[in-house]
């Protein structure tokens, strides 16, 4: 596996795979410290892409607090070895400088106006606006065919589509389910600063969200009005469990705006503090059916 730093030497060497034999390339961008998540995600780039690029960069512009971003997790050297392991053909991992050579205050940021705002948004001002930023720039420099993220974060998903969408992108942007412990809970770097205590008590995020969902298949015809009292009774099991809820919310799948009567494509998503760690979530509710497994 080829370790690429520069942006332009990531640049020359994407775009010599595309000249050989009009390599298709797939793009998996992370943050690094990898768990079995990131890993379905290259599989699943692996099946879409002759060449295979990752990269890892800990972005500055979307952490809205600033120990938050010097507590993230750096694992350079054993996400390398399992990226290598899982048969990544290169490695683009850059300092901020290298991506941000003005700083991190860029004087260009891209903003997705309105779904950026809602959930996630409103409580991390920001943060998406620096995701939308750094996949623009890293799309720009890589220029990939179809580049593949997870539906953990599925707000985040909905932003990436609407700026590709939205400024043209040629790239095709795949989502893979969530991957899950065996007790429910979903996959992410930040679970491995639960102490032992908390990780006992973070499956009940899942279990919460599943029986407020298996509640609301029960009497779809009362869309959305019953919403409102099971969000309410889900906040209180949260507490009740140690966790403190930042936002539970149903909403629409499309566009995440707040469900109508005669909307079928919805989706239940949460974010709550277990100690001091910030964990989210979330599944799908389709009219007479429920995508559980999500």
């Amino acid at each position: 596996m080829r370790i690429v730093r520069d942006r332009r030497q990531v640049t020359a060497l994407c775009r010599e795979w595309r000249r050989r034999d009009s390599q298709k390339l797939a793009f998996v961008p992370t943050m690094g410290n990898l768990h079995e998540g990131h890993l379905a995600l290259v599989r699943h780039a692996r099946e879409r892409g002759d060449r295979v690029l990752a990269s890892i960069f800990v972005n500055p512009l979307q952490f809205d607090r600033p120990d938050d971003l010097a507590g993230y997790p750096r694992t350079l050297e054993a996400d390398t070895k399992r990226l290598a392991e899982a048969g990544v053909d290169a490695l683009f991992c850059p300092e901020a400088g290298e991506m941000y050579p003005d700083g991190a205050a860029s004087r260009a940021r891209v903003v997705i106006s309105g779904l950026s705002e809602v959930l996630e948004g409103e409580s991390r001002p920001g943060h998406f606006d620096g995701v939308a930023t750094v996949v623009a720039k890293l799309f720009n420099l890589v220029q990939p065919d179809v580049a593949v993220f997870g539906e953990k974060d599925y707000q985040q998903l909905l932003v990436i589509r609407a700026m590709v969408e939205a400024l043209n992108f040629p790239v095709v942007v795949d989502a893979i389910p969530t991957v899950r412990e065996e007790d429910g809970l979903a996959l992410s770097s930040r679970n491995g600063r639960l102490s032992d205590a908390a990780r006992r008590r973070a499956p009940e995020l899942h279990r919460c969200l599943r029986d407020t969902a298996e509640a609301c298949l029960l009497e779809p015809d009362q869309w959305p009005r019953i919403f409102t009292e099971l969000v309410m009774a889900a906040e209180q099991r949260l507490r009740a469990a140690g966790l403190r809820p930042d936002y539970i919310s149903i909403r629409r799948a499309e566009d995440l705006g707040p469900p109508q009567a005669g909307d079928r494509d919805l989706i239940l998503l949460a974010a709550a503090w277990l100690d001091d760690v910030r964990l989210i979530d979330n599944l799908r509710l389709q009219y007479g059916r429920f995508a559980g497994a999500r």
